[in-house]
């Protein structure tokens, strides 16, 4: 027979369950972020050895916050609901 394997959960802070032992208590939440702003590079390492690189450029994109993405969770949509405000606005004059 098999024994049983006990984990004690514990509530996090924002309603999630954690195991015990995960200690977060010393990161840093966002750490990363702004850097992220800017752009990052992909590297994919292939299995014959080759190395496809691809560059994220974040110039022109915009970044939804995540309770703002469950309303608008594609560009589509996005751009839709951008479109039906532009029409409230008074063109600028050239």
């Amino acid at each position: 027979m098999k024994k049983k394997r006990t984990s004690k959960i514990v509530k996090g802070d924002n309603g999630d369950d954690m195991r015990a032992e995960y200690d977060f208590s010393a990161g840093t939440r966002g750490k990363h972020y702004k850097s992220r702003l800017n752009g990052y590079t992909i590297r994919i390492h292939q299995q014959d050895g080759t190395t496809k690189v691809t560059e994220i450029e974040r110039e022109g994109c915009v970044v939804l916050e995540p309770d703002v993405q469950k309303y608008f969770p594609t560009s589509e949509a996005v751009n839709r609901a951008l479109r039906t405000l532009i029409k409230l606005f008074p063109r600028p004059h050239a």
